[in-house]
């Protein structure tokens, strides 16, 4: 699986590479037709201290992609909680197609 980082209005960061593509290498070795992810990190101004790092992930596999986006203080809340969203979706929808 080939994992693209994108950062706007943040710095580059190895710390936070590496703790995404651990996450998403465990996502990996359960559905194993995950062929990208994209992973977007952005600070935007909230008037919230709770929320404001934003996290967003893309996921290509065949059929429609799967994205999710999360926002919270830090941004390893908000990799683990896009993470745990697109774990929720991909299962949906390997107990849709177990279905036919």
């Amino acid at each position: 699986m080939d994992i693209i980082h994108e950062y706007h209005n943040v710095e580059a960061s190895s710390r936070l590479e590496s703790f995404t593509k651990e996450k998403l290498e465990k996502l990996h070795q359960k559905y194993s037709d995950v062929i990208r992810a994209d992973v977007f990190f952005k600070i935007e101004n909230t008037s919230s201290d709770e929320t404001g790092k934003i996290c967003n992930i893309r996921l290509s596999l065949p059929g429609p992609r799967i994205f999710a986006e999360a926002s919270h203080s830090e941004f390893e809340s908000s990799i683990s909680e896009s993470v745990n969203d697109l774990e929720r979706q991909l299962q949906k929808r390997k107990d849709k197609n177990k279905a036919y």
